[in-house]
């Protein structure tokens, strides 16, 4: 797709530099790949960010906010909200493998913007309901944030011996399951 429009060319190099680092990670990583990939000239690569490193980065943001607009938080349904990032991770696994990459290669070394406002604006409206009497409070938010976030991942961050333990067609119930006996409030 040939186009002179800004935008599109950025969405495109976004692309293709996601379907690049998922495969092969920020060291294996080709700036020519990248841009054949995208359709564009490798030039025009280092137009838009200042090198593959800051690109890397840049897939990581437009990861976040796709992630957010996909699976959209409601505090007040955390069964839901792990259903729809389950339902995320299985119809773009190269997010999850772009994930693991950005993680092994940059660890705790790098703290992106896009990823600690994400998170603490769920801590904010979680703890609202908690406050609110809605979800258990038998825990701190951001533990329990932590813990719904494992449980929507559970099958796409573990091996292939832990996958075999429940059919597919079975995974997205389980991860629910598990996060609505996670949130709900005792008995009283």
């Amino acid at each position: 797709m040939r186009t002179r429009d800004p935008e599109a060319k950025r969405r495109l190099l976004l692309d293709g530099a996601l379907a690049e680092f998922a495969e092969f990670g920020l060291a294996g990583a080709r700036v020519d790949r990248i841009a054949r990939r995208a359709g564009i000239s490798p030039g025009l690569v280092y137009s838009f960010h200042g090198g593959k490193a800051e690109l890397f980065d840049a897939v990581f943001d437009a990861v976040v906010e796709a992630v957010m607009t996909a699976a959209p938080f409601d505090p007040d349904d955390l069964p839901a909200y792990a259903g729809a990032l389950y339902d995320s991770g299985v119809a773009h696994p190269e997010v999850t493998r772009f994930l693991r990459w950005y993680e092994l290669e940059r660890g705790d070394t790098a703290t992106r913007t896009s990823a600690g406002t994400s998170m603490a604006s769920k801590v904010a409206a979680l703890a609202d309901a908690q406050s609110r009497g809605v979800v258990s409070s038998a825990m701190p938010a951001p533990h329990l944030l932590a813990l719904v976030l494992t449980i929507a991942n559970m099958w796409a961050q573990n091996g292939e011996d832990v996958r075999t333990l429940a059919p597919p067609e079975d995974r997205r119930q389980i991860v629910t399951d598990a996060v609505r006996q996670l949130v709900a409030r005792p008995p009283v």
